[in-house]
């Protein structure tokens, strides 16, 4: 990653808890369009309600029993995932025109990122060439997906801590039939989620290359874009 001016270099980390998906995808979306050259970058971390996402590519035949969780038709890369409580989940929203940061080398970041995650508890993961996401024993534990729009990402992982797992058995989990998906819980890393969530945090942002970073709790208030503050 080249250099980049300290104003360019500033990161927002936004605690969000639990927040609804059409709400954090609307404002996903509201974010990228909006922000400007100087915008600092920021990661989102949070939960969801139960929620199946159908990806650009996404192929309905690969929903096969969905029941009462809703299907949201979404803007980013590849097919059906499931998001539900008890999983972490980051949003990149990283102006990689700036950074001079492709996608391929973005989803690889992250991917190391979850693998010297599960390292640090002593678990061996990989990643896989042919199906994107983080694998532990050919089980599933990490999905992967972004959106490129005007130069800057948004969307980005989920990492299953500790969760009920039933609802990926109602899809083909990114469109691969009979693909088993794991979690930390079931690994024996039984740490608590904000720990979970401070360490991958770290990892990122040590990733990225950024050296400090502020917290904020809420979704941008989208004016601030204007001034730089949130």
């Amino acid at each position: 990653m080249s250099a980049a001016t300290p104003l360019a270099r500033q990161l927002v980390v936004r605690h969000l808890g639990q927040i609804d998906y059409p709400a954090a995808f609307a404002a996903m979306q509201a974010f990228t369009d909006a922000r400007q050259a100087v915008t600092p970058d920021e990661l989102w971390l949070l939960e969801h309600p139960p929620v199946f996402t159908l990806g650009l590519n996404g192929n309905p035949e690969h929903l096969l029993a969905t029941g009462d969780i809703p299907v949201i038709a979404v803007d980013r890369g590849g097919q059906v995932t499931y998001h539900g409580p008890g999983q972490l989940v980051v949003y990149l929203l990283i102006d990689v025109k700036r950074a001079h940061l492709g996608v391929r080398p973005l989803v690889t970041l992250m991917e190391q990122a979850i693998v010297e995650l599960l390292a640090g508890f002593g678990t061996t993961a990989y990643a896989r060439p042919d199906a994107p996401g983080v694998y532990v024993e050919q089980a599933k534990i990490a999905s992967l997906g972004l959106r490129i729009r005007r130069g800057c990402s948004y969307h980005g992982l989920s990492l299953n801590v500790a969760m009920d797992l039933e609802p990926f058995g109602r899809i083909n989990p990114c469109g691969y039939r009979g693909l088993r998906v794991t979690q930390l819980r079931d690994l024996g890393i039984s740490s608590e989620m904000a720990e979970i969530r401070e360490r991958l945090l770290s990892i990122l942002v040590k990733n990225l290359g950024y050296t400090t970073f502020r917290v904020v709790d809420q979704l941008p208030n989208l004016p601030y874009l204007e001034t730089g503050h949130a």
